[in-house]
């Protein structure tokens, strides 16, 4: 494996080539997009996630940009603390980091161009064709080139996905948006905060020394219309049930380009998530809501995994084949727990949820897996 052409530049895709480039092998990302346009306002970084961005030699710059939590306290609609539960380490990382996605994405474009990949932005591909000894690719540009293997890291609506796989594979609404908005952090607070209400949800993320991000769940329709110049009013409103540490931070919710609004997917595409020598890795095969926070970590973990295997392992079918056997389990334990999480905050919200289901220990559990190692070392 000396060359490796890596189709979309977020999370997955960079990491893929830090970890590729580390272990010897060179790579190319393609960014359709001509500029930086980070979506999204900030991350969390579980403990598992920032012990594979240490495999990345990236882990130390996240940590000073962002800001590190022990876990989360629990509120009701009224501001009470109800309970605080540490979350799960892995190794000796800290518990979470909050952090900026656009300070992530920086992180990771530095450290890929350090390691000597090439970036081309303003650039997909045309046509993919699988070879015997190479996959062959056009680009748009009219550029074209053999390599080695092709990842897909383009994300929950993955055009490599569809052109390899075709259109059976798509995305599926949940029922839930996700209403997002950056603010100066309260003094004092310390937890992430979890605030539920009847009808909706709230989190509070710390993002940063100074600085949080106030995330409001809900239930939505499928095509709902979200004016661009009324989504602070929109968002003000799913929160206007709550009292105590989200009422205040209510009132700072007042520019509406600062809200990013989201509806929330999922898709867990079944193993093979390879044909030929293309491979599909994180949001382009399992996408999920973000009850679990583990959505880049996941992808993360696939960019460690695979530049092991590359080390390790001559034969591409050996390599794809033990790729999914590491992979599959893991990220369906993810998304279908992140399923599972929004059904249950649905019914909770109905009056229905069967009181048997205890969606915190199911939550504390799954975090718990996910601390376990990644990869299973061959003796």
């Amino acid at each position: 494996m000396n060359k490796v052409l890596i189709i979309g530049g977020g999370i997955g895709g960079l990491s893929t080539a830090i970890a590729l480039q580390k272990k010897g092998v060179q790579t190319e990302v393609w960014e359709k997009n001509s500029e930086w346009n980070v979506y999204g306002v900030g991350i969390i970084q579980a403990s598992n996630q920032l012990r594979e961005l240490g495999v990345l030699g990236v882990v130390d710059e996240c940590l000073a940009k962002g800001c590190e939590f022990p876990g989360w306290r629990f509120y009701n609609a009224k501001g009470d603390v109800l309970t605080e539960v540490p979350t799960p380490r892995a190794d000796n990382y800290p518990a979470n980091n909050g952090i900026s996605r656009r300070e992530l994405h920086q992180i990771l474009l530095d450290n890929a161009i350090k390691y000597g990949a090439t970036i081309k932005m303003g650039l997909t591909f045309s046509k993919i064709e699988n070879r015997e000894d190479c996959v062959y690719v056009e680009s748009t540009e009219g550029i074209s080139g053999e390599y080695d293997l092709l990842v897909g890291a383009d994300g929950i609506r993955s055009q490599v996905r569809s052109k390899v796989f075709g259109e059976e594979y798509q995305p599926n609404f949940v029922g839930q948006g996700g209403w997002r908005y950056p603010m100066e952090k309260p003094e004092g607070l310390v937890w992430g905060g979890l605030v539920y209400g009847e009808k909706n949800k709230a989190v509070i993320v710390p993002m940063g020394p100074d600085s949080i991000y106030l995330t409001a769940v809900s239930p939505e329709a499928r095509d709902a219309h979200m004016p661009e110049n009324q989504l602070h009013l929109l968002m003000r409103d799913r929160l206007k049930e709550f009292g105590g540490i989200v009422a205040e931070l209510r009132e700072k919710i007042v520019n509406p380009k600062d809200v990013v609004y989201r509806p929330y997917e999922e898709i867990l595409m079944p193993a093979p998530w390879y044909r030929g020598r293309v491979l599909l890795i994180g949001d382009a095969v399992h996408a999920s809501p973000p009850q679990l926070g583990q959505g880049a970590a996941l992808a993360i973990e696939d960019a460690v995994v695979l530049a092991e295997l590359v080390a390790r392992e001559e034969d591409l079918d050996r390599l794809l084949a033990e790729f999914m056997n590491q992979r599959i389990e893991r990220s369906k334990l993810v998304v279908e727990t992140s399923v599972n999480l929004v059904e249950w905050e649905k019914l909770e919200w109905e009056g229905k949820l069967d009181p048997s289901i205890n969606p915190s220990a199911t939550f504390g559990q799954a975090l718990k897996k996910m601390t376990e190692p990644i990869l299973q070392k061959k003796h």
